[in-house]
């Protein structure tokens, strides 16, 4: 077989062009049927663009060590850190616990603090953590989750355009920007933007509130509250047993299970196991409770665990009992646990190095995410776990096409047809035109992968007719945003979607006017900010 000329395959004479647009075609196709993992998409488009020759071997992956790619990982790091000290917890207690049983006003509260949460910690990261609370929340205000959950999620994918951090997309413009003759955007400009959109989604989703369903949640997340009342009255435990579930120790229930080496065992309540990190605070078996004497361990006993979280995590591990409430997932419900204050220090020292760049970004996230482990906020293998390997893996492999669009000349053929077409139509039907296409794609696919697939074309069409690249990057970032209209456009909307009860079909009516006003905002406003 013969190599291209560039040298980067062996698949003999193969038209770059050509090439380029058919794995292009192949990947939407792949990513639209879903039956392919969509990490798997991604390596498949790196590899192909080496085996038809169109990239050599370290440009096909590049991205792998893509500064960017780098960044985004070490974000999952940080928002980790602030999910599971219940900085998270308690910022959602704070704000949505003061906001009365109305739905307008828990309609308002939910979707500023998610958008607030999203601007620091990512969508996807700020709608986990809120999801529960806001179930939690409704049962108490008699309102059906349904009317609130989908605007946690929308108001989410709003709040991601307050600030650079605030999604994957916000990265890739700025750098697509830079590295096409215009400059990076600051840490806080996507507020101007960001600021009116988050506004004026807040009233659509006051005005479209009958456009959501009222469906029964199927979702009963924990209530610390509720929870600690039910164990004490469960295993009659008095007051004087303190604090059950604390920032520092909580407890937690556990079943002997069948064979386990317990059974057989002699335990009374209050008796700590052999290492003395752990008390056994009660004991039911069945409806009798075992107190005040020992007792032989059985099969299918439930004890009531107290001891620090990290001890309790690690005892549960055993298979020895079956752990009914994970103390893991428990912790994270407790406002200001161990750890809040380091991690908010560390998010405020990485933000103060992002906004003044003294260090690149991509330095200022590693910076921040090794701290957190180097402190024990989180630990090696939370952060490795906290990392979605999935986002990473996909951009790392979409990265590839983006440069296959730019050196094959793909993005300067597919602008100069599309500049044909709309004649001298002017530079807002340019951007209505390629907004157009990634709204409609960001529904199919991954709102990352699209801006990816548009933002080469983007840049050919701005230089094709002489303008400025940054109101274009922007537009796509808005635009890119507006993923409201099937619940598989984002993993924010398929959170809610088991949750809330809802159906596929539930989401492109309060959807629509949300993407409509996106794309104006995107074509309209964001060429006042960013002049072209």
């Amino acid at each position: 077989m013969v190599r291209s000329r560039k040298g980067g395959g062996y698949a003999g004479r193969v038209d770059p062009i050509t090439a380029t647009l058919v794995i292009l075609v192949l990947a939407v196709i792949a990513f639209v049927s879903n039956r392919v993992p969509i990490g798997i998409v991604a390596i498949g488009v790196a590899l192909a663009l080496f085996f038809t020759g169109v990239l050599t071997l370290p440009e096909a992956l590049a991205g792998f060590g893509d500064p960017t790619v780098l960044f985004i990982a070490a974000l999952f790091v940080v928002s980790e850190s602030l999910d599971a000290t219940g900085v998270t917890a308690w910022a959602g207690q704070k704000v949505i616990g003061r906001a009365g049983t109305r739905r307008t006003t828990l309609v308002v509260v939910v979707a500023l603090l998610v958008a607030g949460l999203t601007a620091l910690i990512s969508i996807n990261g700020a709608v986990a953590a809120l999801l529960p609370l806001v179930v939690v929340v409704a049962a108490r205000a008699g309102i059906a989750s349904s009317k609130l959950l989908m605007p946690l999620a929308f108001a989410a994918s709003a709040g991601s355009l307050l600030l650079l951090t605030g999604t994957p997309v916000n990265i890739i413009v700025s750098e697509f920007a830079a590295g096409a003759g215009g400059r990076e955007f600051g840490f806080f400009e996507f507020a101007l933007v960001g600021v009116p959109v988050l506004l004026g989604t807040v009233v659509i989703l006051l005005l479209s509130g009958r456009l959501l369903p009222e469906r029964k949640s199927a979702l009963m997340p924990v209530d610390l509250v509720r929870h600690a009342r039910m164990l004490r009255q469960q295993y009659s435990l008095t007051l004087d047993t303190g604090v059950l579930l604390g920032p520092d120790s909580g407890v937690t229930e556990v079943v002997v299970a069948p064979r386990s080496p317990l059974i057989g065992t002699r335990v009374c309540a209050g008796m700590t196991t052999p290492d003395g990190d752990l008390v056994v605070l009660a004991a039911r078996r069945g409806d009798e409770h075992l107190k005040g004497t020992e007792f032989i361990v059985q099969s299918g006993d439930a004890l009531l665990l107290q001891g620090a979280w990290d001890d309790l995590t690690r005892r549960t591990q055993d298979p020895a009992v079956l752990v009914v409430d994970d103390p893991a997932q428990l912790r994270r419900s407790v406002p200001l646990g161990r750890g809040a204050k380091r991690a908010i220090g560390i998010l405020l020292a990485m933000i103060v190095l992002l906004a003044t760049g003294l260090v690149p970004p991509a330095v200022a996230a590693l910076l921040a995410a090794c701290a957190l482990v180097l402190t024990r906020t989180v630990t090696g293998t939370a952060a490795y776990h906290a990392i979605s390997w999935t986002t990473v893996v996909l951009i790392a492999g979409m990265i590839p096409l983006s440069t296959a669009f730019i050196s094959t000349g793909t993005a300067d053929l597919i602008a100069d047809g599309m500049l044909t077409v709309l004649g001298d139509a002017g530079p807002h039907v340019a951007l209505l035109a390629l907004c157009g296409i990634t709204l409609v794609l960001g529904q199919l696919i991954s709102n990352t992968a699209t801006v990816l697939i548009v933002a080469p074309i983007a840049i050919s069409v701005a230089r094709a007719l002489d303008l400025s690249v940054q109101p274009f990057m922007m537009a796509l970032a808005v635009v890119g945003a507006a993923a409201f209209l099937t619940p598989i456009a984002t993993p924010a909307n398929l959170m809610v979607m088991e949750p809330a009860g809802y159906r596929f079909g539930d989401y492109w009516k309060p959807g629509l006017p949300l993407a409509l006003f996106f794309l104006l905002m995107a074509v309209f406003y964001v060429p006042l900010v960013w002049p072209f």
